[in-house]
């Protein structure tokens, strides 16, 4: 698992290499949540996904993406989602972080 630095900010893209692939992250909030859209290479991979504790963000390989995205909340109690709060400003990047699971990292937890 790799912490992707983020910014405890509401709207921010990131420039990150994950696995040898050029990824672009933005995070937004809006009224209804936190949201991810990811690009590799410039090529859009996930647009318009929720960002919940501990839910994977990008799910399924067939979309082009090796490993996946997730926010883990580090003050829940437990590794169940419901015992966290999803991310939100303030916090990110300290409370909440986002984290890049690899392969190995998926097949750990499967």
């Amino acid at each position: 698992m790799q912490v992707v630095p983020i910014s405890d900010t509401d709207s921010q893209t990131v420039q990150v290499q994950l696995a040898s692939q050029n990824c672009k992250i933005n995070l937004y909030q809006k009224s209804t949540g936190f949201y991810c859209d990811l690009y590799v290479s410039d090529t859009l991979i996930i647009g318009g996904v929720i960002c919940q504790n501990l839910n994977r963000i990008v799910r399924d390989t067939y979309l082009g993406f090796t490993g996946d995205l997730v926010f883990f909340d580090t003050q829940g109690t437990t590794t169940l989602p419901s015992d966290g709060s999803d991310p939100s400003s303030p916090g990110l990047g300290t409370r909440y972080l986002l984290c890049y699971l690899s392969t190995t990292d998926l097949e750990s937890v499967t």
